[in-house]
């Protein structure tokens, strides 16, 4: 686990070389295809190197549940075991790691027709409107989350509507934990200012390779809404709303940083709370740090 632009992939794939391991996606981006410069998405021959799973099964348009997810990786988890190699979670979706490691709460599913009318009361309202009913309804889950996060108010409006229990109250009911056993290990920086720098370059590195166009041909090939979950996607969202005449091209650059820095601060947040988890010096695996990458050998051989 770790924040975006923290080395994830490139320790992984370390791994791969030395362990008989396949890589399951814990990642609520890179399940779309055709997203691939503002995910950050693993090259063809990262992904040939050594098999994936969890990324490109989705199409833009398309909705995927954490309780999906759980499904899914659970059973590549003991598709993988059967094989006799290790399964690999990584990613930073948090909200994926906490579900299938600690237990999905009992929620309702997605019901197109309240979700529909919310969308619609958005429009006539605006989404701080939105915002403020689901500060009086449930100010625990609102509290945790940003005005702008339009998918979260949404669902947040629509569980309370379906139940009339607060989305707060049921995620601390009815918990399921997971029958397997995790290792898990977390990449920290021990200087924040290091992980912003790399997220810089990453950002420059985004838009020099065409995530403007890309962009653009996602909405040509298809019927696509600001409101989806895969437009509502750090990068994909400023992009959009360059595209929308709502920001000049000028600030895109400094409207991705502020975002992607908001959600790195919010997924150390997560990691900072995270039961019995090895946190790993970000820059000592970023300079191959063996004593780091030692520790997490040591771990997987003796597991």
């Amino acid at each position: 686990m770790g924040p975006t632009a923290s080395g994830k992939t490139a320790l992984a794939l370390d791994l791969a070389r030395e362990f008989p391991i396949e890589i399951i996606s814990v990642d609520s981006a890179l399940i779309y295809q055709d997203m691939n410069i503002g995910t950050a998405k693993p090259t063809m021959h990262e992904l040939s190197t050594v098999p994936h799973h969890l990324i490109d099964i989705l199409n833009p348009t398309e909705h995927y549940s954490v309780g999906q997810f759980v499904t899914d990786a659970t059973a590549l988890i003991h598709q993988i075991r059967q094989k006799n190699k290790i399964p690999l979670l990584v990613g930073g979706t948090m909200l994926y790691f906490k579900a299938l490691q600690q237990g999905l709460a009992q929620l309702p599913t997605d019901n197109a027709e309240i979700r529909a009318e919310i969308y619609k009361k958005a429009e006539q309202q605006g989404w701080a409107a939105l915002y403020a009913e689901l500060l009086q309804i449930d100010p625990v889950f609102a509290s945790k989350i940003s005005v702008n996060d339009t998918q979260r108010i949404g669902r947040g409006l629509e569980v309370f509507y379906l139940t009339g229990q607060p989305l707060s109250f049921l995620q601390t009911q009815n918990h399921r934990p997971s029958a397997l056993t995790f290792l898990p290990f977390a990449l920290i920086p021990e200087d924040r200012s290091v992980l912003h720098q790399r997220i810089q370059v990453r950002i420059n590195q985004m838009l020099e390779a065409g995530l403007i166009d890309e962009v653009i041909l996602l909405k040509k090939k298809y019927i696509l809404y600001d409101h989806l979950p895969s437009m509502r996607a750090v990068g994909y969202r400023q992009v959009w709303n360059f595209l929308e005449n709502k920001i000049s091209e000028k600030m895109l650059p400094d409207h991705i940083l502020f975002a992607t820095r908001q959600y790195a601060k919010r997924q150390l947040t997560w990691l900072r709370a995270w039961p019995d988890v090895e946190n790993l010096s970000m820059e000592s695996i970023l300079s191959r740090g063996g004593h780091v990458l030692d520790s997490i050998k040591y771990a997987i051989k003796n597991s």
